[in-house]
């Protein structure tokens, strides 16, 4: 039964989403979660890879094996000539089941006493003097006006949510990957290694990537600049992708949407409102991966709604812990990112190829994250030393 009243609701159920409930349900408060779909988790899109250890350090405890479909412990980069190498990373990588992960991340929040509905269509915000009171909502064809002391905006890309506060979620085109996917069957690649191509002429101002998901099946999609699109659409050259490299290749699924390369939007909190995940832009600009920075944020959200309820004060001047807290966890390394995919886009096919060989003269131990990029950008160094604190850990 839905109430008149929770101390905070939460505007989407992804990721972010259930981690806002999760994290602000456990601190005792009331929570109400809205997805708009029929369904948590479904439909997917995503090309769901993501770390280990980043997904235990949010999560506290190691993943559910329900949610992975391919342990990854190699990545292949893929020059634009052909030329190829296996880099030295640290850790390990996931290839999750998103319909999977993402429902029990839902039956988590549900489990600590959040409310989850589904087929809630959010259309409006409650407001006094400014302030976000709660939501205009339609759940089961019936409109109901739900008050909260804090809405968490978790709604994706483009936030309706976010804007309606008057929070600007505008994303420059050139920031925004216009991206396609095919799962595909009967590839014939390695279960255990992630693959990315690079071609500036094929994939301009993005990259391509193949992710298993068990043995003959894996994601495979391409990412290109919003502001390419406009000269060849993703799709068109995803198949042209697929046809050169995997012709006799089922296609089982296909999804096409947006992905943020950007910074996060510039306020991420406001009088009773908290913005998190893709609605606040919070993905990593270098990659486009936002699974575990939209956990994150949700996380850290849920918890500063719990702690301002509590206190009693849900104003922005309170909720502002919020930006700080985020910006100290992942809000700087955020920037550091942006910077260096700003420097990547200028590369050629030829920096690319020579950057490519000589890596793969390298000793294998030497084929670092760190050594990569200070080989591609050594011709900006004004970049170095982001490059240096980004991928030190990594070296």
């Amino acid at each position: 039964m839905i109430e008149n009243f929770y101390d905070v609701i939460v505007v989407g159920g992804g990721p972010a989403g259930s981690m806002a409930a999760y994290a602000a349900a456990k601190k005792g408060v009331s929570v109400l979660m809205l997805e708009k779909d029929k369904e948590i988790g479904v439909p997917v899109r995503c090309a769901e890879a993501v770390g280990k250890e980043g997904i235990e350090n949010i999560l506290d405890d190691p993943p559910d094996p329900r949610w992975i479909d391919a342990i990854i412990r190699q990545f292949k980069f893929n020059a634009p000539d052909g030329g190829s190498f296996f880099p030295t990373l640290p850790g390990t990588g996931y290839v999750l089941n998103r319909k999977i992960f993402d429902f029990d991340l839902a039956m988590r929040a549900a489990g600590v006493g959040a409310q989850v509905v589904t087929r809630a269509y959010v259309k409006g915000l409650i407001k006094d003097n400014g302030a976000v009171k709660g939501v205009h909502c339609v759940i089961d064809k019936k409109e109901h006006s739900i008050n909260s002391r804090v809405v968490i905006a978790a709604d994706g890309v483009e936030s309706r949510v976010a804007r309606w506060a008057g929070l600007n979620t505008t994303t420059r085109l050139r920031d925004m990957e216009t991206c396609c996917q095919y799962t595909l069957a009967g590839i014939g690649t390695p279960a255990d290694v992630c693959e990315f191509y690079f071609n500036q002429q094929e994939i301009p101002g993005g990259y391509a990537w193949l992710f298993p998901k068990g043995e003959g099946i894996a994601n495979v999609g391409l990412g290109i600049a919003g502001n390419f699109s406009r000269h060849k659409a993703a799709e068109a050259r995803l198949q042209e992708f697929v046809a050169k490299r995997f012709p006799k290749a089922s296609i089982l699924y296909k999804t096409i949407g947006g992905v943020p390369c950007a910074n996060r939007i510039e306020k991420i909190s406001a009088d009773g409102i908290l913005v998190a995940g893709d609605a606040a832009l919070q993905g990593n600009p270098l990659t486009g991966g936002g699974i575990t920075t939209g956990m994150v944020g949700g996380k850290t959200a849920g918890r500063v709604a719990a702690e301002a309820v509590q206190t009693g004060d849900c104003s922005s001047t309170f909720l502002h812990k919020y930006e700080k807290e985020w910006d100290k966890r992942a809000g700087k390394a955020q920037q550091r990112y942006y910077k260096i995919k700003e420097s990547v886009k200028k590369l050629t096919n030829d920096d690319l190829n020579a950057a490519a060989a000589k890596i793969s003269a390298l000793p294998p131990n030497k084929q670092t994250l760190l050594r990569i990029f200070q080989t591609l950008l050594r011709h900006q160094p004004s970049i170095i030393v982001e490059v240096l604190k980004a991928f030190r850990p990594f070296a």
